[in-house]
């Protein structure tokens, strides 16, 4: 077998899911194999407390990077959170508080840990943006405003939409590239990766770099996971169809073989590093997508839970079998019963679960978190998890 070297992992980085490199994807290249190591990041808004596999695409890059001995900066915006990215967006965020969003980034580095190494000789930084941004007086503001135009916010698509549709377009959103573009400045990096969608956010903070370090910033847009036959994201956190990095491996597997077919070859191709040369993707719809989730499941949790994870949705969904017998104590709460099998694996989210109606006893909607369970009781947890109680 050929030992893979450097110039083929360089090669990789710069096809396997780059949509564009600016200025140039050849004078990245050069960039890359100078030697001399760069500093790139990624930033990420703590809108929710799940990240998922939609944000993994990106992860799975700099990774590569990492490797290739690359410093890897993963931004948390806490203070662009509160904002709220009108990226893609019909209408105005409703703001977040300083409270929501920390409580939404509480997990995201072990989230990210499995994927980027934050430890060892060239560990990832975790940094977050409301460490300069928080200090900035209105006169800084004002100033740094003064880098930018009108004409150039309103070139931007979704505002452009907005007006023509007669909605409102809120000052605070024509502040948010030019704060995430002061993000490239304050860390000081050589390049910024995002999703295409990111682009507009990306391109300012070049402008600033240029601008305010005389410093050029390579801008890497990535593809978003989407299906191509509905050109719709495939994670979707409003309608509830995404697999977060935390979920369980029986909700994880499931979830993935309950994706359309057409969506296998992207989620090969930009959630995992298999060789894909090595994949008929003409072959069974149903067994190529166990092998993706199986795949998936083994990246974030083990070969071993991958296997049971296979093992229990085959029983499940396809011998129409409880996915786990749970021995359960005298007297036992339906809530404190089914703590393991909730993505948090703590009691809030248990009666989250309850109060949503997500839960089932014997075919009916739970709505008491206090019930007792009985030998004999089958719990259904979402959609996916299939509990039977004994003793």
């Amino acid at each position: 077998m050929r030992k893979i070297g450097t110039m083929d992992k360089i090669d990789e980085v710069l096809t396997r899911g780059i949509v564009e490199i600016l200025p140039s994807r050849e004078e990245f290249k050069k960039l890359l194999t100078s030697g001399k190591k760069i500093r790139i990041y990624l930033g990420a808004d703590p809108t929710a407390p799940q990240l998922h596999l939609g944000h993994s695409t990106n992860f799975l890059i700099l990774k590569k990077l990492q490797d290739l001995g690359h410093k890897i900066i993963i931004l948390i915006g806490d203070f662009t959170g509160m904002i709220g990215d009108p990226t893609g967006k019909d209408a105005t965020r409703i703001p977040l508080t300083r409270k929501q969003v920390l409580k939404n980034a509480a997990t995201y580095k072990d989230q990210i840990s499995k994927i980027i190494s934050f430890s060892g000789p060239n560990a990832a930084e975790i940094r977050f943006n409301s460490e300069w941004l928080d200090k900035l007086s209105a006169g800084d503001l004002i100033k740094l405003m003064s880098n930018l135009t009108v004409q150039q916010m309103i070139e931007r698509d979704m505002f452009q939409k907005r007006l023509k549709e007669a909605k409102s377009v809120a000052l605070q959103e024509f502040t948010y590239p030019l704060l995430q573009g002061y993000d490239s400045v304050m860390l000081d990096v050589d390049a910024e990766m995002g999703g295409t969608d990111q682009t507009f956010n990306m391109l300012v903070g070049r402008e600033l770099m240029k601008k305010l370090k005389g410093k050029q910033k390579f801008v890497i847009t990535t593809e978003l996971l989407v299906n191509p036959k509905t050109g719709k994201k495939l994670m979707s956190k409003s309608e509830g169809n995404y697999v977060g990095l935390n979920d369980l491996p029986n909700d994880m597997y499931a979830k993935i073989m309950a994706f359309p077919d057409e969506v296998i070859e992207p989620c090969f191709r930009l959630c995992t590093n298999l060789d894909l040369t090595k994949i008929d993707f003409s072959s069974n719809p149903m067994e190529l997508k166990k092998k993706l989730a199986h795949e998936i499941v083994k990246m974030y949790h083990s070969e071993e839970k991958a296997k049971i994870a296979q093992s229990n949705f085959e029983r499940t969904f396809q011998e129409r079998k409880p996915t786990f017998d749970i021995k359960v104590s005298s007297g036992e709460t339906l809530a404190n019963t089914i703590i393991p099998f909730t993505s948090r694996q703590s009691m809030s989210n248990a009666k989250e679960l309850i109060k949503q109606g997500s839960v089932d006893i014997n075919g009916k909607t739970a709505t008491n978190p206090s019930l007792k369970i009985n030998i004999g009781d089958e719990i259904k947890v979402g959609g996916r998890t299939f509990l039977k109680a004994t003793k």
